[in-house]
């Protein structure tokens, strides 16, 4: 998290600031669960792809652990994919 865009994203998203200075914030890897509400506020502002989450949150969780935490979310009936592989909060429409 080293460019100025990402300074401060895992604070505000939540998460337990390390270490922080000037140049650089570190935060402490979400856990599942928190990663479920992350994705879960990202979702209600638009649909994204797993990579425009991935862009968002490079550096707090990789491809694959938002893969798994997206799943659980479809197959509990809180999200779905759309047409477009896309991924949305249930009813957002």
């Amino acid at each position: 998290m080293d460019d100025e865009g990402s300074l401060g994203i895992g604070k505000k998203l939540g998460l337990k600031v390390v270490y922080e200075d000037p140049d650089v914030v570190v935060v402490r890897a979400p856990t599942e669960d928190q990663l479920i509400s992350i994705l879960i506020n990202l979702l209600r502002d638009k649909p994204m792809s797993v990579k425009e989450l991935h862009t968002f949150l490079s550096g707090l969780a990789s491809e694959d652990k938002i893969r798994r935490a997206l799943t659980k979310l479809v197959n509990e009936g809180r999200a779905y994919v759309l047409e477009d592989g896309r991924f949305t909060i249930v009813g957002l429409e």
